[in-house]
């Protein structure tokens, strides 16, 4: 697990230190990796600290090539994970779940509401936040462009996360 996301930032580090022409680049984590619906304090403890190591290394090597304050990354899953622990002391697949966006400029902190843990619908958290309000605001505030009528073809509320 470890090796591939290092490599995958490792790779994109020396692109955007060549100066290659692109403002978007998409890796992932292992396929399948944080599915863990099975032993999951162990492995997803293991897998968070695989992640945070890799992106720190990332954002020191942009701060040591001096283009650290020329990238923002939006980390994100495609399900989240139910609250209640399954017999197999794992999680299953569940439809709430958090995005971050990292990076100098980002304002940190959290946006959004927390879901309740306990006002579930069928065992699943609520959705607070829409995902693609983090996207809009990612490439609006971010990248620069109309989210809304270029890319999302719909009007999302933004969260003040730049500028």
């Amino acid at each position: 697990f470890r090796r591939v996301l290092f490599r995958s930032l490792n790779k994109i580090s020396a692109l955007i230190n060549a100066d290659m022409n692109t403002r978007l680049y998409y890796t992932s984590f292992r396929h399948n990796a944080f599915d863990t619906h099975v032993q999951q304090p162990n492995l997803h403890q293991r897998l968070l600290t695989y992640f945070s190591d890799a992106v720190s290394g990332f954002f020191t090597d942009m701060d040591r090539i001096g283009r650290a304050d020329d990238v923002v990354m939006l980390v994100f899953s495609e399900f989240g994970r139910r609250v209640a622990e399954n017999t197999n002391l794992g999680t299953d697949h569940g439809t709430a779940n958090n995005m971050y966006l990292i990076g100098n400029s980002v304002k940190g902190g959290h946006y959004g509401e927390l879901p309740s843990l306990t006002n579930l619908n069928d065992g699943n958290m609520l959705h607070t936040t829409d995902f693609r309000q983090v996207y809009a605001t990612a490439i609006s505030g971010w990248m620069g462009l109309e989210a809304h009528e270029q890319v999302l073809r719909h009007r999302f509320d933004e969260f003040p996360a730049f500028g």
